[in-house]
């Protein structure tokens, strides 16, 4: 994984810090009894357990302090659980990696670094010993597949937000990772472009085959993209004492996979499945 917010050094001690465990055979990510407690009689969540196949595309869905981002931060390594683990392709997670790509809400670019210059220094982190000729092929490669050539010299301030998030993406992609987190990663841009970034990363993800998992808000959202949907509900207080929230229902979108977004309300199926999906969220989110 890599982050703008660390420093060259930063990143470069981050490289291999996956610890060795034994394969599962159910997934090549694998989720089992995670826990997340910051007050030890009151866990967030407890009990978590999901794998994501290789190429697979997985988004989770819940409101509020169910701990989507949580979860999401431990996929990264940039959180811990109280309990459970991750195994990721046969290695525990136990810190941040290059193998995994993260794109957050916010762009994190570097303002005072171009287009180009941003995602370099990202490829540069993952190979250091390649030319600059190669670095500089790696990075046209990806800014060319997000539409972003002719700003390729540009600085952030001299992008809109789209474009910043374009960079973002691009910079995921261009380290190759294993797995690509996205926690919300078009929650601040207008519709039309949310739409439109939407459908560059569906032809992306087709193209590469890459695993991702993806925090959303948004029901259409995961239901154009995903091919599995997790319906997180929250932890609360009821009558029969604390009980920790966690993954509810497990949803396997029916839906053809070559599907677009100003088609998808034609599509057999997509109101059944968009209208279980929003009665979860009003109705079976929260502790009875």
């Amino acid at each position: 994984m890599w982050s703008p917010d660390m420093s060259p050094s930063a990143t470069a001690a981050v490289t291999d810090t996956a610890a060795p465990a034994p394969a599962t055979g159910k997934g090549f990510v694998q989720v089992e009894g995670l826990g997340k407690a910051y007050t030890p009689d009151q866990p967030v969540f407890a009990d978590v357990d999901f794998s994501i196949a290789r190429g697979e595309f997985v988004c989770v869905i819940g409101h509020s302090g169910c701990g989507k981002t949580t979860i999401l931060n431990v996929l990264a390594g940039l959180d811990t659980a109280s309990s459970g683990h991750v195994v990721m392709d046969g290695r525990e997670i136990t810190g941040p990696s290059l193998d995994r790509g993260v794109v957050f809400q916010g762009h994190a670019l570097m303002p005072w670094l171009t287009v180009r210059s941003n995602i370099a220094f990202a490829v540069r982190s993952r190979w250091p010993g390649w030319s600059r000729a190669q670095v500089d092929e790696q990075v046209r490669k990806y800014v060319e597949m997000v539409g972003l050539l002719p700003a390729i010299d540009r600085k952030p301030a001299q992008l809109s937000g789209g474009m910043k998030q374009r960079v973002g993406i691009a910079r995921a992609f261009a380290i190759q990772p294993k797995m690509l987190l996205l926690d919300e990663p078009f929650g601040a841009l207008d519709a039309l472009t949310r739409g439109a970034i939407q459908e560059e990363l569906m032809a992306i993800v087709r193209q590469t085959r890459q695993t991702v998992f993806m925090i959303t808000h948004d029901v259409d959202e995961a239901i154009l993209l995903a091919d599995r949907i997790l319906l997180m509900r929250n932890g609360g207080q009821t009558a029969r004492g604390w009980e920790p929230g966690g993954i509810a229902e497990v949803v396997t979108n029916p839906l053809p996979r070559e599907r677009s977004r100003a088609e998808l309300h034609k599509l057999d199926g997509y109101y059944a499945l968009r209208n279980d999906i929003v009665d979860f969220l009003v109705s079976r989110a929260h502790p009875a």
